[in-house]
């Protein structure tokens, strides 16, 4: 049960970091992958990819044009699986069978669209020096060592509260 609340905690965390971004790049995020200079330090300053690495402008004309790429590359959500899943929710009687398979459709695009953003972001970091690449490496660790805080909290505030009883 531990590792399941962990886990969630994580899935939690990434999607409200992913979230954050899409809503920082505002108009851009709305198009897809596109991110210009203005973007780039936004995304910068919610701890994004890149954060705290120089960028040559060759070097951001190249991830510009890897995000135009997977822009032109990119899945699009599909407003009909939305509709579907709603139809389930407000349904008369629950069909779980129709519920997981709905979800698998609709999961097994996500992946697909994650597995292009990594691709993207993997080029990108190979366009990287091995200075830039130690850098990024130094962010990371950072990052982990925040998470791992994070999450030990989390634990700390969901564990029994060792006898402790209110009632009203």
């Amino acid at each position: 049960m531990q590792k399941f609340a962990t886990l969630s905690l994580v899935s939690l965390l990434m999607l409200g970091s992913v979230t954050a971004i899409a809503a920082g790049s505002g108009a851009a995020a709305a198009n897809g992958w596109h991110i210009d200079d203005s973007t780039m330090k936004r995304i910068s300053d919610q701890q994004g990819m890149f954060d705290g690495v120089r960028l040559t402008e060759q070097q951001r004309q190249q991830m510009r044009d890897l995000m135009h790429q997977g822009r032109q590359d990119k899945l699009a959500v599909n407003a009909e699986d939305v509709e579907a899943m709603h139809k389930l929710v407000t349904a008369e009687t629950f069909d779980e069978a129709a519920v997981r398979a709905q979800i698998t459709r609709m999961m097994n695009l996500q992946v697909e669209r994650q597995i292009q953003m990594t691709r993207v972001r993997n080029q990108m970091y190979n366009l990287l020096t091995k200075e830039q690449k130690e850098t990024l490496e130094k962010k990371h660790k950072q990052r982990m060592k925040e998470m791992q805080q994070q999450i030990s909290l989390f634990h700390q505030m969901a564990a029994p509260s060792g006898g402790t009883h209110y009632s009203e």
